[in-house]
């Protein structure tokens, strides 16, 4: 979802020049070869799921259709590609007037996907799809990372609520981008009031340490808090001594208090300590916040712990050890000449190492058995086979260079949900292993 959607114009400033030099050299190159109004066929896949993952999941899709939209060259940056001698006059004249007018198919966002799934697939000429190559797997990279991690998490957390804190711990415009793909792996909220206010993701935060350091005591801390914000509020109970802050709290709050976070030691063993306690103080529907460096790990350990909501920062903003999916975008299809009408021709990478690829426009369906659960990731080129009719996994999401697929965000993170729900229930396996579906090429 954009800011459109939700009737707030956020600025976004021209996409053009997130763009690495050897794209407008080769435009340059094709422009003068004759060749760059030739049709051609651009996927962005993963050769492999990062180490351990056993599926992989989509996101981005929106921003990259933000990103298609204003990619565009103003006079400031032609200005500057001048300045620095970056092309000649003729492909600065072509670059002044590009605008995107192919077509994008791709995974619905929110899907999973795994090794050669292609993920998207941008058709126009060779020239006004291969400038899009590094914006677009920025994107996708760094969002679709964050919501593996965040569906990992999601699965260990087996319910509970799930709070995105890390925008402390990255880079401020990744934050909000952060915030966007882990609600749609499966978190609830954010501290993030960018995120909120850009993509409408509900946000969340009480206060940190400082404030209780801030007063003389940490009764007075509560008190002043508890007065501006309720009874309902969350007190963070371990700056001092834990048991005597949730006898201050629920003393000062009443049994009404809403929730106690614990951000340090164990976590285990202090939460049901802390459960303990404040049933005996009657305060029963008080629910308890962890948060202190969780990962998926660290939450799935807490599954027996008396535990309703967790938060989590670092591990989730850095992909809990994998930032990037290593997504490529690779020329799969051309024409023979610059003829609209010229056929395609399938066309791909010759390697000895594992960085080949497959040629060919592609479709891709997902098979399932019986039971409805799915049992192989199935590609081809050319007719979808009958059994698999219905079954196609690409959308189209942008048509002569005309957005015609946005939606809310809650709607990509409701198919995640499904996507997730009909894979074997081995993809939720925290261990390693190998991806949950094989790829099937026909």
């Amino acid at each position: 979802m954009n800011s459109a959607d939700l009737g707030r114009r956020v600025g976004v400033p021209s996409t053009a020049l997130f763009t690495d030099q050897y794209e407008l050299t080769m435009v340059q190159a094709a422009l003068k070869a004759g060749t760059a109004s030739r049709r051609s066929v651009f996927e962005a896949f993963t050769r492999r799921l990062p180490e351990g993952r056993r599926y992989g999941v989509v996101a981005g899709t929106g921003r990259v259709l933000d990103a298609v939209e204003n990619f565009h060259f103003d006079d400031e940056m032609i200005g500057f590609l001048r300045q620095q001698d970056i092309v000649d006059e003729p492909t600065l004249e072509w670059l002044a007037g590009y605008r995107f007018s192919g077509d994008i198919w791709g995974y619905p966002e929110g899907e999973v996907y795994f090794p050669g799934s292609p993920v998207l697939r941008v058709e126009g000429s060779f020239a006004e799809c291969v400038l899009l190559e590094t914006v677009i797997l920025s994107i996708l990279n760094h969002d679709s990372a964050i919501a593996a991690a965040a569906s990992r998490m999601s699965a260990a957390a087996g319910g509970r609520r799930l709070i995105e804190m890390g925008a402390r711990r990255t880079h401020e415009l990744s934050a909000v981008a952060s915030a966007r793909a882990a609600y749609v792996g499966g978190f609830d909220a954010t501290s993030d009031l960018a995120a909120g206010f850009r993509y409408g993701i509900p946000t969340v935060g009480t206060s940190a340490h400082a404030f209780t350091l801030l007063h003389d005591t940490e009764r007075d801390a509560f008190r002043a808090q508890v007065d501006s914000l309720g009874r309902g509020t969350t007190l963070l109970v371990d700056t001092y001594d834990v048991a005597e802050a949730v006898r201050a709290a629920v003393e000062i709050a009443g049994p009404e208090l809403g929730a106690v976070r614990i951000d340090s030691g164990d976590l285990l063993l202090v939460a049901h300590r802390v459960r303990q306690q404040l049933d005996e103080l009657g305060a029963t529907g008080t629910k308890i916040v962890v948060t202190s460096d969780l990962d998926e790990y660290a939450i799935a350990s807490l599954a027996a712990a008396p535990v309703d909501a967790y938060g989590v920062g670092t591990q989730l903003v850095t992909g809990s050890g994998h930032p990037t999916c290593s997504m490529v975008y690779k020329l799969v299809a051309r024409a023979g000449t610059a003829d609209a009408d010229a056929p395609l021709v399938p066309v791909a990478k010759k390697s000895l190492g594992a960085k080949s690829s497959v040629g060919g426009r592609k479709w891709a369906a997902r098979r399932v058995d019986e039971g409805g659960v799915a049992e192989a990731e199935v590609i081809g080129t050319g007719a979808v086979p009958e059994g698999l009719l219905g079954r196609e996994l690409l959308v189209e999401l942008v048509r002569s260079g005309a957005v015609v697929a946005r939606e809310p965000l809650e709607a990509a993170r409701e198919r995640h949900v499904a996507a997730r729900a009909g894979l074997p229930m081995s993809a939720m396996q925290l261990s390693r292993g190998e991806p949950v579906l094989g790829t099937e090429y026909v």
